[in-house]
């Protein structure tokens, strides 16, 4: 795997207007990978809670990407792209930090039929996010150690359908996991990392970011 890191120029209006429209953003990321490969998984993180109010986001991706057609536009990056290959190994009981922006979901199967997904809802209380997290880590191969939950707020997102172009309403609640995890199953952990965690991966969501403690 690889991953990059991109400081954004926030004087910069292509900038500003991503911002303001998660799925712009989106495209820009995907720009790096062109053609995309069959098989990969890009996922993403936009950072606005840094010290110095400097716009960061975290890719990770299965390919090399490619920034170079983004770094010819003048004015969108405030530093030079950084990329390293990213190859974690995990032992049993070791503890990471982590970090996850996640919009946790749970679906509604009332008054649906036998074998429907149901609607997803989104799960608003914090214990109710926490459970939802170690449910996640039961499958993923982790334990949640200690935990801290940041509710980041609503967002709102007009996508367009690709064969139709029809622009369709999307809302998702953004919601960030901070704390210490423990590896209950290195091999399991390492498949959640490069899947993801949750729904709507694909407007900056599901991104596990894990460090040695």
């Amino acid at each position: 795997m690889y991953l990059s890191q991109l400081i954004l120029n926030p004087r910069s209006r292509q900038v500003r207007s991503e911002l303001a429209r998660p799925y712009e953003l989106h495209r820009t990321v995907m720009s790096g990978f062109v053609p995309k490969p069959q098989d990969e998984r890009v996922l993403f993180r936009l950072d606005l809670s840094t010290r110095d109010g400097i716009p960061k986001l975290l890719i990770q991706s299965h390919s090399r990407p490619d920034w170079s057609k983004l770094q010819a536009k003048d004015g969108y990056f405030f530093e030079k792209p950084q990329m390293r290959e990213y190859n974690p190994q995990f032992q049993i009981g070791q503890k990471l930090v982590f970090r996850l922006l996640a919009n946790p979901t749970r679906s509604n199967k009332e008054g649906v039929e036998p074998g429907d997904r149901g609607k997803r809802e989104t799960i608003g209380r914090a214990e109710d996010q926490a459970a939802w997290l170690e449910r996640k880590g039961d499958n993923g191969g982790f334990r949640v150690c200690t935990l801290r939950i940041t509710s980041i707020g609503e967002q709102r997102l007009a996508v367009p359908d690709r064969k139709s172009k029809e622009i369709h309403p999307a809302r998702h609640w953004a919601v960030r996991f901070d704390g210490e995890l423990e590896v209950t199953d290195p091999d399991a952990l390492l498949a959640t990392l490069q899947h993801g965690i949750g729904s709507a991966k694909g407007f900056g969501f599901g991104l596990l970011s894990v460090l040695p403690t």
